[in-house]
């Protein structure tokens, strides 16, 4: 078993108290933290590997509630559209993925994640071609050779356009498709140990591409598997529009009508909820994935994150599909949570530490996954992000909290995911960068060839 020593460095822990320590320490065993404190850390500590972190601050790694992986190499098309027309301009494209593709989109977005501080994702992924090979599996891959944890949910969509819906016919599944090749990830895959680097999650893709038999059949496949489930909801006034022509009621009252409300639920966006839909969340326990860059990419809207937050209902950060957010950048939407919600509430809406909270440890409990990480403190697992804050970009800001999320990116000195180095002084550690780009770049030239699409 490793011992590493971070050594002199400020800590925010997210923990129970919100400790903080202006100079600190933090000492990991093997994949979990044994011991965090205020000063330097001891010294002598035997087969120690001690990091001088001082200029530094050290935060629980970023989690990322809501992705969708595949579209890294789809970047750039569609950069005036709304949702609908974004989603009709790229089903077609998306319609010719296959799992080579998959894999160097996954690898890209993974790896780009990680140099952003991100040491925990999901991704939701619902389009699944009939040729197009194992994709599950592609984006695991993926993930285990950047080395994030990993929250995979098998995603579907079943309601075409000659039913009603959005999505062309050709990338929807059958019901029992999907729900064979559901379980199916879920027992080859699914880890629920506490040390756990993936696990599984059942994920329809919206109400206005699935079926409502889809969507009650989904949700007890997952709470008789003991898995959580996922889905976009509320992202757009049409998504408003769409649920009262064909269901005639809201977005969050018909997901209450098919058994989607309940503590093993996120919603990714909820962008569009009134104070009704906000108490149903909360009452529940439901989830919410807040994804600012994207929501306002596509004109969407601001999340009523405050009000979400304040009637209790958990709130995460996520970047959202890289076709909607060519930043893709997990502390951008840090950042990006804090000025749209002071935009729109005033300067007392959210404070620094509530949007990093939101990143780090209300991201973990969303994901059903906060007893095991999201802050620093004995007994977690050591899920860490070092950022450096002793630079030109942030060298006088005099909080470090207030430097990290207001300022330029930091450079990310040393990103652990189960007390391993992920990333060190900004570059990755277990992959060369250039070549992922050039494998990232090949999968999109092939893909809007094959597609016939263009830039």
């Amino acid at each position: 078993m490793t011992t590493t020593v971070l050594d002199g460095c400020a800590v925010v822990t997210m923990d129970s108290g919100r400790n903080e320590h202006t100079v600190g320490h933090l000492v990991i065993e093997g994949t979990r933290i044994t011991s965090v404190g205020a000063g330097r850390a001891p010294h002598g500590l035997p087969d120690a590997t001690y990091v001088d972190a001082t200029g530094c601050l050290a935060t629980p790694g970023l989690i990322n509630t809501h992705h969708h992986l595949y579209q890294w190499v789809t970047r750039g098309l569609a950069v005036d559209c709304t949702l609908f027309e974004w989603l009709t301009t790229l089903y077609p494209v998306w319609g010719c993925i296959d799992e080579d593709i998959v894999r160097a989109a996954a690898t890209g977005g993974i790896s780009w994640l990680a140099r952003t501080g991100c040491t925990t994702t999901m991704d939701h992924h619902y389009v699944f071609p009939a040729d197009g090979g194992d994709l599950l599996a592609a984006e695991i891959q993926a993930a285990q050779s950047v080395g994030l944890r990993f929250l995979a949910t098998r995603g579907s969509m079943d309601l075409g356009q000659s039913q009603g819906g959005l999505p062309p016919d050709h990338v929807v599944e059958d019901l029992d498709t999907i729900l064979e090749a559901t379980s199916d990830a879920i027992d080859r895959f699914h880890d629920p140990s506490p040390d756990s680097m993936l696990r599984i999650g059942v994920a329809p893709c919206s109400p206005f591409s699935v079926t409502g038999d889809l969507l009650e059949q989904a949700a007890g496949l997952a709470r008789d598997k003991g898995v959580r489930l996922h889905t976009h909801l509320a992202e757009t006034v049409d998504e408003d529009d769409f649920c009262q022509e064909k269901f005639g009621c809201l977005p969050v009252d018909y997901m209450e009508s098919v058994g989607w409300l309940g503590d093993d639920v996120w919603y990714a966006h909820g962008v569009h909820i009134n104070d009704d839909g906000i108490a149903k969340l909360a009452d529940t326990g439901t989830g919410v994935a807040h994804c600012p860059s994207s929501n306002a990419r596509l004109g969407a809207g601001i999340c009523r994150s405050r009000e979400l937050r304040e009637a209790g209902v958990p709130v995460g950060l996520g970047v959202d599909g890289a076709a909607s957010n060519e930043s893709a950048s997990l502390l951008e939407e840090v950042r990006h949570s804090l000025l749209f919600a002071r935009a729109k509430g005033g300067p007392k809406a959210l404070t620094v530490r509530d949007s990093l909270e939101m990143a780090t440890l209300g991201s973990a409990k969303v994901l059903g996954w906060d007893s095991e990480i999201g802050s620093l403190e004995p007994g977690k697992l050591a899920d860490v992000a070092l950022w450096r804050l002793d630079t030109l970009p942030h060298i006088d800001i005099a909080d470090p909290v207030a430097a990290l999320v207001l300022g330029a990116q930091p450079p990310l000195e040393l990103l652990l995911v189960h007390g391993r180095r992920v990333v060190e002084r900004d570059r990755l550690v277990n992959l060369d960068e250039d070549t992922v780009a050039r494998e990232v770049q090949s999968a999109s030239t092939t893909l809007l060839s094959r597609s016939g699409a263009t830039r």
